[in-house]
């Protein structure tokens, strides 16, 4: 018989050991790649979050004060007057503190707060360039201010218009006499309604400032009066609607709010004024003299963290961008 030869235990064990000790090492350098691959692909989302709100943001503040008045819009004051509803968060009651809505109205901490820290809310206010509604005069006034009529050469409504005037919208109606701002409660063809009790508090007949009848001559009648379609754009974050994943909200008018971005946690906002003087920077709102109409530059702090928590620590990636928006409507004006 031929002597059969093949491993001792010694070598059987020795090579497992070596196998297992590249096994191992496999593994080990497998594992770090899926790491390295985890944090790239939540540094990407974190970013790609604050990005997109940081568009949004930007976007709307060099829209500020678009065919705004630079001294703002008058709105109801004084004896009678209900204060006008601010949109905000959530479950929050904020009102206009001044007689006149400017086109940036800061709200240092006025937001929800992240780590203890309360967070900011902004409102800002532009014309809308898509309906031509100020190239007609109005055909009519009621003598209440409580409706207008729209040039028919302007269709604000039915199925052939593309941004019809809708029931929350905000009318800027402009006369010889003055400015104010309505909130319509109702259209019907060529009519636009502004009825008592609309959601901001804007339609008050009877206040003794910032009302619609501040618009009218002597004789009780109205001048030849215009009117343009504007939107008040709140941005603030709500952490209670799904509390895994904080968002920052875009809000128009007092409509419910829209996400624009997730998992954003910080929103800090500054501002840059002009008075000729000491041109005060970095105010998170105008301090007496100044006010808001002084407003030129925005500084924006949005902060953020990865949607999922990173395996190994358990914690979650967290990423912070900033910039600074030059207020284009209220930094340049025509001359000429």
């Amino acid at each position: 018989m031929k002597k059969e030869q093949g491993f001792s235990s010694v070598e059987v064990l020795i090579a497992t050991a070596i196998t297992l000790i590249i096994l191992a090492g496999t593994m080990d350098s497998f594992n770090r790649s899926l790491g390295l691959n985890e944090k790239a692909t939540q540094i990407a989302d974190v970013e790609q979050n604050m990005r997109a709100g940081m568009n949004f943001l930007v976007s709307d503040f060099i829209s500020a004060g678009w065919e705004i008045p630079i001294g703002g819009i008058p709105i109801p004051s004084g004896s009678g007057a209900v204060p006008v509803r601010r949109p905000g968060p959530p479950g929050t009651y904020y009102t206009f503190n001044s007689s006149t809505m400017a086109s940036v109205n800061a709200g240092p901490a006025l937001g929800p707060e992240w780590n203890g820290e309360p967070t900011d809310i902004v409102n800002i206010l532009y014309s809308d360039n898509l309906l031509p509604l100020n190239e007609k005069e109005l055909v009519s006034i009621a003598f209440d201010g409580s409706s207008v009529v729209v040039d028919p050469e302007i269709p604000i409504t039915g199925a052939g218009v593309s941004n019809p005037i809708t029931e929350g919208d905000l009318i800027l109606l402009n006369n010889a006499n003055g400015i104010t701002m309505q909130c319509v409660t109702g259209v019907s063809s060529q009519t636009i309604y502004f009825g008592s009790g609309d959601d901001m508090n804007l339609n008050q007949p009877g206040a003794e400032n910032g009302s619609v009848t501040q618009l009218k001559n002597l004789d009780g009648s109205f001048p030849p009066t215009s009117a343009k379609r504007v939107w008040l754009i709140s941005y603030y974050l709500d952490f209670d609607a799904v509390p895994d994943m904080p968002r920052l909200i875009r809000r128009i008018n007092y409509r419910d709010g829209s996400p624009v971005a997730l998992v954003l946690e910080n929103l800090q906002l500054s501002y840059d004024l002009v008075d000729g003087i000491t041109n005060p920077i970095n105010q998170k709102i105008p301090v007496p003299p100044n006010g808001p109409a002084q407003i030129r530059k925005a500084n924006i702090l949005l902060s953020g963290r990865s949607s999922t928590a990173i395996r190994d620590t358990g914690e979650y990636l967290r990423r912070s961008l900033t910039t600074q928006v030059s207020l284009r409507s209220l930094s340049y004006f025509d001359r000429y």
